[in-house]
């Protein structure tokens, strides 16, 4: 029962890791100091991906599945609970493109979002609104009720 309870525990971590890659940059169009931290999600995951590096939570979830007697995962989290279940096996590629676009167009966002908050914009910064150079600001005193 303790192990079941481990590797229930560990797939669920799992899922919300992954939901954190893919969604987490648009934590920083709130937060911007949440970027570093999803930078290095986002590292680690693609090291996974592309440079096969183990993932703590698959390794945690095979030793509770082996040890409670059920069978590991062969080739992964993604492939066991996602590949074939949330999009077909030969769109693998897509997905991972699909994803990958939806990090870098969240990080993309967050950078216009702070580069707004700076004060500056690409097309006219420094430049005020031709209402404002129309009519200039009176002191509050000069204003008749």
């Amino acid at each position: 029962m303790g192990y079941l309870v481990i590797g229930t525990t560990a797939a669920l971590l799992h899922f919300a890791f992954l939901g954190y890659v893919v969604f987490g940059g648009f934590l920083a169009w709130k937060r911007p100091r949440a970027i570093r931290v999803h930078l290095a999600v986002a590292a680690y995951a693609l090291g996974i991906v592309i440079v096969d590096w183990p993932c703590v939570l698959t390794e945690l979830e095979n030793w509770a599945r082996a040890t409670g007697g059920r069978p590991v995962m062969e080739n992964g989290f993604i492939d066991h609970y996602l590949t074939g279940t949330l999009y077909p096996r030969e769109h693998l590629m897509t997905s991972r493109i699909v994803m990958g676009a939806v990090v870098v167009g969240s990080w993309a966002g967050a950078a216009v979002l702070r580069r707004r908050a700076k004060g500056g914009t690409a097309a006219g910064q420094g430049r005020t609104s031709p209402a404002a150079e129309a009519e200039p600001e009176r002191p509050l005193e000069s204003v008749s009720a």
